[in-house]
């Protein structure tokens, strides 16, 4: 398939790749949050800081892979120059589920804070069903039109969502009440059990540590540029994360907080009043719409860098007049809505718990892969990797059993169906293999 594309297009240098990995991080996981782990209290603070330093090292890791693998694609293009064709094919199935997941759950987000403008959204499921779809649609017609037009918009919500953050964080420091972290494990399971449960949760707010992977040929120097906008980007992300989580328990009590629809937004009307809880709210909004945005522009990414190998249907990988896969964006973001359609009758909170630990599986499958995938592309192709060191095992092994043991902790519901999505994909594998036998005419 060619895989030429337009070179007159801008491309996204360090802070716009940066943003694209903290923006895709920093979305709704960490203003929503907060409410999911309230019923554990202050043992999810060790869960934060077991998945900050697990997201780290695979930080890393893709870090390294971005400097070894220059095409696009990320962790699709890690796993199929390390492990091969079906691998490559499975890796990419499963994370494009994982988009259009994140994006089902980034959505319900948006609406649930944009309820604190609009309280119908919260009473009416249809009506906020409608919202989403609006939220949905007009970021694909912006990433339709050029990965550097969406690179603009990450970078301009970016700012705009970590500064009403650093704000909660710096003042709110200051008016934590430590009784809310008592008991420490608030929940009916043991030590043990609850910090894995919780780093389940977390770890969903890490996903998207590597999106700087994934764009390459619309990067620039992108051996240099995506590694270090990895690195960059997942240590500040985990320390905006573990202290607003600290600063939100700390003021809000842990029986209100698990019933929050907005918990920073309620912690922002104890310090400050209504109109700070607004403020918050609208920060909130903005951050969820910008890793919307953010989302939106990897599901069109994975699949075009898998049809250019024959892995995806070839719908994926053309172009439009503006250089993007329009066709690929505007498929995933039906499956997108239709998943939001299908959960309208829940709860937000609820329709959010489910959706994220169903997401965070089909990321996981890929960083088991891709943790020793350098190992394995020195086995297949010594000329692109440097023979492994002994740390370098070490650092695949640590991201390898990180990923394993998050993946025990989303729960065997979730890691069901998961499990049923991937394996779906499996027909979709075997018939592109058929079409690429046939003999052309």
């Amino acid at each position: 398939m060619n895989r030429e594309i337009p070179t007159a297009r801008k491309k996204l240098g360090l802070w716009m790749c940066t943003a694209l990995v903290m923006g895709n991080m920093i979305g709704s996981g960490i203003y929503l949050l907060p409410a999911a782990l309230g019923p554990y209290g202050g043992i999810s603070i060790v869960g934060w800081l077991v998945s900050a330093a697990g997201s780290v090292v695979l930080a890393i890791i893709f870090a390294r892979l971005s400097s070894i693998v220059l095409q696009s694609g990320g962790p699709y293009v890690f796993t199929y120059v390390g492990y091969g064709d079906f691998a490559g094919f499975l890796i990419a199935w499963g994370y494009w589920i994982c988009i259009w997941t994140t994006n089902a759950a980034i959505t319900v987000a948006l609406v649930s804070y944009l309820s604190l403008f609009v309280p119908v959204l919260a009473r009416n499921n249809a009506l906020a069903a409608g919202a989403g779809l609006g939220f949905i649609w007009l970021l694909t017609w912006v990433n339709i039109l050029g990965v550097h037009t969406a690179g603009r918009v990450q970078l301009v919500t970016t700012i705009l969502k970590v500064l009403p953050l650093a704000a909660i964080i710096v003042f709110g420091l200051f008016h934590i009440d430590l009784d809310h972290f008592t008991p420490f494990n608030a929940s009916d399971r043991t030590p043990l059990s609850a910090i894995t449960a919780t780093v389940a949760l977390t770890l969903w707010a890490f996903t998207g540590l590597e999106s700087g992977s994934v764009p390459s040929d619309d990067v620039e120097n992108p051996g240099v540029t995506k590694a270090r906008a990895t690195i960059i980007g997942t240590l500040a992300t985990a320390v905006v994360y573990i202290l607003g989580t600290v600063v939100v328990m700390g003021v809000i009590p842990s029986s209100e907080l698990a019933t929050s629809n907005a918990p920073f937004a309620d912690a922002a009307n104890r310090l400050w009043g209504n109109w700070a809880g607004y403020a918050i709210g609208i920060g909130a909004c903005i951050s969820c719409f910008g890793a919307l945005n953010g989302w939106l522009l990897l599901q069109g990414q994975i699949p075009l860098a898998a049809a250019r190998d024959r892995l995806f249907p070839s719908e994926f990988g053309k172009l439009s007049k503006y250089g993007t896969p329009a066709r690929g964006m505007v498929i995933s973001s039906l499956l997108v809505s239709a998943l939001l359609l299908t959960n309208y009758t829940k709860t937000l909170v609820e329709q959010f718990t489910f959706i994220i630990l169903l997401a965070t599986l089909n990321t996981l499958v890929p960083y088991v892969f891709c943790s020793i995938a350098e190992i394995a592309i020195y086995l297949r192709e010594p000329a692109k990797a440097k023979r492994p060191t002994s740390g370098i095992v070490a650092l695949g092994a640590a991201g390898f059993l990180y990923s394993m043991w998050a993946i025990g902790g989303a729960g065997q519901e979730v890691i069901y169906w998961g499990f049923l999505l991937l394996m779906a994909g499996v027909p979709v594998y075997v018939w592109l293999q058929w079409t690429r036998s046939r003999p052309s005419n």
